[in-house]
Order: structure tokens, then C-alpha cells, then sequence
């Protein structure tokens, strides 16, 4: 890669840090598309390992405001459902899938935006977490149905809750990953040059937090969550 496309890669990553930081997902949502246009290669593993970075700092931040049951409960989801989403990436046309990706989380937006709050109950969450291990694995885009389950939660506590369940799940994604054969030397050169574009972001994020009460945050998640859907699909029909 040229040190044009580093810049481009580096920006992106420093503003999709940042809204990882603020409101607990959305690192690939921003981040993905453009590293796809450099090259697709380098997906879904270097998003995920610098989403990694990012939650490691937010939930030390955030501890103190963590749900550590509902977190739990949807980490017994999101565990298989992360090595279900490596076996799809494996064995599944990238387009169908980016298709129900795109097309689950939409539908699950409208109907947020139409007054649809799920209840953070056990069943829910542990089905949350799955979808999320499938679409976080297989495309880099996980964070729509942790929004859309936790979507009551305020501030700290959506974010620390978030990062928390995003930290061990996208370990355990990376784990599957490798086994797949999907953790390069180039992806992994490119996170390295990455990583003062996440530290910035984090950042920024400290200042950000302070102007995001309850009702901004619940609409910039679910916002974000469309956006990322509307991106990918964009990128299908592009492609």
C-alpha cells in the first residue's frame, strides 16, 4: 500500500475509534468500507483487532458502570456464534451474506425508530449475542444487535457494557480468525501503523461523551447502526 492509502486507512480509523469509544460499537461500520476499497483482504481481522485495543480501554474506563450479567448472558451467544460466522466466511458467497447482514440489521433499526425496545432478558440477550458473533466475525459489522438489546442502557453504562462484551468477543473472533488462516503479516503490519489513529480517537472520545445524555445516544447508535447496514449493502451493489 502506498503511504496515501496509510492516510486514508489512518483517518478513518481515527474517527471510527472514536465512535467506538462513545457509544460502545462502530468501528467497522466506519472503518471497514474504506479499508475494502484499498484492499478487502485486510478484512474482517484488522478491524477487529483494533476494535480490540479500543474496548480494552473503554471497559477499564467504564468498570464501574458495567452489567456484568447481561454481558455474560450474551457472551453464551456470541461464542458460537463467532465460530459459526468464521465457518461462513469459509464456506458462504461473501455477497449473500453481506445481503442478510445488511437486510436483519435494517429491519431491526426501522423497527427501533417505530418504538420496538426489546427486553435485555435472558433469552434475548443470548440471541443477541449469537447474531452478533455471526456478523461481527463474518463481516466486521456486529454492533446492531447489542444496540438494539441494550438500546435502554444510558451513557457509561452502554458504553462499558458494549466494550465488555465486544472484548471478549472479538478475542474470540481473532481465535477463529487464526484457526481460518485469516491473520496475515499484512494485516497484521497494518494494525501496527494503526494504532496512534486509535489512541487519538479514544481520545477525542473523553470530550465527545460529555454532550451525549440518554436520548442522543440511543439515536446516534441506532443511527449508526442503519448507516453501517446502508454501507455494506452500498458496497455490495458497488462491487
Amino acid at each position: 500500500m502506498s503511504w496515501a492509502d496509510y492516510a486514508v486507512i489512518g483517518f478513518a480509523v481515527f474517527a471510527a475509534a472514536g465512535l467506538q469509544a462513545s457509544i460502545g460499537f462502530g468501528m467497522g461500520m466506519l472503518a471497514a468500507p474504506i479499508i475494502a476499497l484499498v484492499d478487502p483482504k485486510l478484512l474482517p481481522v484488522s478491524i477487529i483487532m483494533l476494535a480490540l485495543l479500543v474496548t480494552i480501554m473503554v471497559t477499564a474506563r467504564e468498570r464501574s458502570e458495567l452489567d456484568l450479567r447481561g454481558a455474560g448472558w450474551a457472551l453464551v451467544g456470541r461464542i458460537p456464534g463467532s465460530i459459526c460466522g468464521a465457518w461462513l466466511v469459509a464456506v458462504l458467497p461473501g455477497e449473500g451474506l453481506s445481503w442478510l447482514v445488511a437486510v436483519t440489521v435494517l429491519a431491526g433499526v426501522v423497527l427501533a425508530f417505530l418504538g420496538w425496545q426489546p427486553a435485555p432478558r435472558r433469552l434475548s440477550l443470548v440471541t443477541a449475542g449469537a447474531a452478533s458473533g455471526i456478523m461481527g466475525t463474518a463481516t466486521s459489522i456486529g454492533g446492531a444487535p447489542m444496540a438494539l438489546i441494550w438500546q435502554r442502557h444510558q451513557g457509561a453504562r452502554l458504553r462499558g457494557t458494549m466494550s465488555a462484551f465486544f472484548m471478549v468477543g472479538s478475542a474470540v473472533s481473532l481465535a477463529a480468525l487464526a484457526v481460518a488462516g485469516a491473520v496475515t503479516a499484512q494485516v497484521l503490519m497494518l494494525v501496527a501503523w494503526m494504532v496512534p489513529a486509535v489512541l487519538a480517537g479514544y481520545a477525542v472520545s473523553r470530550f465527545v461523551n460529555r454532550f451525549l445524555d440518554a436520548r442522543r445516544l440511543r439515536l446516534l447508535a441506532l443511527s449508526v447502526s442503519g448507516f453501517g447496514a446502508v454501507l455494506l449493502a452500498g458496497q455490495i451493489l458497488l462491487g
